[in-house]
């Protein structure tokens, strides 16, 4: 049986030693009211008493409404700080000033949501002397399934060897609200819009590649294409004169 009481001491103590190597005041992470944010959340405030989520909506109805709903419970179960910045006017206007001259894809305005969102959690950081968690699972970093320079921007990530079924795991452990528990994985750039539909694969499926390389061919050819076409996602830019690897 998973010890899972030992395992989250040990993520703990990590978070807590990368907040001391950075001579860090505390942390600072968006709250989504989604699984991945909530683990995080839990496992900051458990290493570190200043620890702030935001809660920040950016145009889709649900971000209004259910995510920040949801993210509010977690906050009040688990005592965590919360503030929100409301970032519609600021993509209005982005929209506005690029649009004009630009002909942006549906894809480039769906990620402008996760970036701005990186730009407010790195301004209270910046200003605070915090540090920013990310909250990006294992199955999410595999598929390259984030926002790069979003969601994928971060100081460090206490989750990011978890599957997106071994975070459930652990947030049933620790009694984390039913309601983020059950609710289906979106990453919210759009209203109506699911992980799962969008990848066009079910996690469950993916985590079982993923743990035991078991798949269907057909399985393991899609799960491949997207970790492949998104390997420029988990390496840093390249650089004249360095590898492919980063190195």
């Amino acid at each position: 049986m998973r010890d899972y009481a030992s395992e989250i001491e040990k993520r703990v103590q990590f978070i807590r030693e990368v907040i001391a190597s950075a001579n860090a005041d505390g942390i600072v992470f968006a709250n989504s009211g989604g699984k991945d944010s909530a683990l995080v959340g839990i496992l900051c405030k458990m290493a570190c008493e200043n620890t702030v989520s935001l809660i920040l909506p950016c145009g889709v109805e649900r971000s209004y409404k259910e995510d920040k709903q949801d993210a509010m419970t977690l906050a009040i179960q688990f005592n965590i700080a919360t503030r929100g910045i409301d970032l519609a006017d600021a993509q209005k206007a982005f929209l506005e000033s690029v649009g004009a001259d630009f002909r942006l894809t549906d894809a480039a305005i769906a990620n402008m949501s996760p970036r701005l969102r990186m730009i407010a959690v790195y301004s209270v950081a910046a200003s605070e002397n915090r540090l920013v968690a990310g909250t990006g699972n294992k199955s999410e970093v595999y598929l390259g399934y984030f926002t790069k320079w979003g969601d994928g921007a971060y100081d460090f990530n206490p989750i990011s060897d978890l599957t997106s079924t071994e975070v459930i795991e652990f947030l049933r452990f620790l009694g984390a609200p039913r309601v983020i528990v059950e609710k289906p994985p979106s990453a919210g750039l759009y209203d109506g819009q699911t992980d799962e539909k969008e990848l066009g694969i079910t996690y469950e499926r993916i985590d079982k590649y993923l743990t035991t390389g078991e798949a269907t061919p057909s399985d393991k050819a899609l799960i491949e294409r997207h970790h492949v076409g998104t390997n420029h996602k988990r390496v840093l830019p390249l650089r004249y004169g360095a590898d492919l690897n980063g190195s």
